[in-house]
């Protein structure tokens, strides 16, 4: 999962993935519309695999967060809205990250992360790949090896 190119846009709603760098700003495209717009360099931009999360012990990566969401929903959009009330989102984050720190990460952003996600999810940038799938894929391919050699024998 790269979030290099996706930002937040300070005033604007939803994610945005960044086209290009202009000299007093940046061209981005919506993830939500698709539009287009130009931002300039007074507005606040963050990229999302720059953004940190402020747990008992140190900071988490917005980025594990992430991974941590698509292990605990099994790679569906998350179980609580994000207009529910702050109590329920708090319960929800503390379910996926334990070891966030309730005193600096707000409902508002706990908010966020989950509109964030469910974004990203429905636009197919977070991806989740079971643990039964990989294994899987490893036999499939060995299963299709040996077929191969009894084949090139008998020929």
């Amino acid at each position: 999962m790269t979030l290099d190119k996706i930002v937040s846009i300070s005033k604007r709603p939803g994610l945005f993935e960044l086209i290009t760098q202009t000299r007093n700003g940046i061209v981005a495209r919506s993830l939500v519309d698709g539009k287009t717009i130009t931002v300039n360099m007074n507005s606040q931009i963050s990229v999302l695999s720059e953004i940190q999360v402020f747990c008992l012990e140190n900071e988490i990566p917005l980025t594990a967060i992430f991974d941590k969401m698509l292990q605990f929903e099994k790679g569906v959009q998350a179980r609580v809205a994000p207009k529910a009330a702050a109590i329920d989102l708090e319960a929800y984050f503390f379910e996926v990250v334990p070891e966030y720190d309730e005193d600096r990460v707000y409902p508002s952003d706990i908010k966020k992360i989950i509109q964030w996600y469910n974004i990203l999810l429905s636009k197919e940038i977070l991806k989740w790949e079971s643990e039964e799938k990989k294994p899987a894929k490893k036999t499939a391919s060995k299963k299709t090896a040996k077929t191969e050699t009894p084949n090139s024998e008998e020929a």
